[in-house]
């Protein structure tokens, strides 16, 4: 496991208002806590037709970059099949998904294509390591080839859903082209949470660019 955290504080210089953060992550932790409580016995379902479906856990973990540059462990449902291999970077250094992807299973496509898979990351809204909203976790051996102007993402923290994923989803270029995640930090308030949180319900609701 990756466990090395990034040092690059001189790059993050948003001023992040103390403020505003503390209401940020009681938010999270309010609504979070209260999705688990409600969700639970669904989550459950989920689980059961994953395991059900294909061999293996039915989640998945995988180490993402987080805010300051700290490593976690990001949780999701498992999607593809057990053993599937590791994500190829193309000659752009940026992960290119695709919809008719061998490796995902009959229940993981489902579960992409209503954004079902992210579920999970409730559990890591509660614990800290995220927030319902900001910019996409990142893996860190994509952080390793960020220019310095790209670090200043991790200056708020990573979220379920942001202005990137309600702005186009898998229907535009990933994790190195990182400008609609810079938009956030440069205008991070509650506010534009609220409304990436409306329009994330439409981004699932109608399906665009999830697989």
């Amino acid at each position: 496991m990756f466990t090395r955290t990034f040092d690059f504080p001189s790059v993050i210089t948003h001023d992040v208002n103390r403020f505003r953060d503390a209401i940020k992550r009681a938010f999270d932790v309010v609504i979070s806590a209260f999705v688990l409580i409600i969700l639970a016995p669904f989550l459950g379902l989920i689980a059961f037709a994953i395991c059900r479906n294909s061999s293996g856990p039915a989640i998945y973990r995988g180490v993402r970059v987080g805010r300051g540059g700290k490593p976690f462990k990001m949780l999701k449902f498992r999607t593809m099949k057990t053993g599937a291999g590791r994500l190829r970077l193309g000659t752009d250094g940026a992960i290119h998904k695709r919809a008719d992807d061998p490796r995902v299973t009959r229940v993981g496509r489902f579960l992409r294509r209503a954004s079902l898979d992210e579920l999970p990351q409730i559990w890591n809204v509660l614990k800290g390591e995220m927030s319902l909203v900001g910019p996409r976790p990142e893996l860190p051996q994509l952080v390793e080839r960020y220019q310095l102007w790209q670090r200043k993402r991790f200056a708020v923290p990573q979220g379920m859903t942001g202005w990137w994923q309600v702005n186009g989803r898998s229907d535009k270029p990933m994790h190195l082209h990182t400008e609609d995640d810079l938009y956030y930090v440069q205008n991070y308030s509650i506010g534009l949470d609220l409304f990436i949180i409306l329009k994330t319900f439409w981004a699932v609701f109608s399906g665009r660019g999830a697989f």
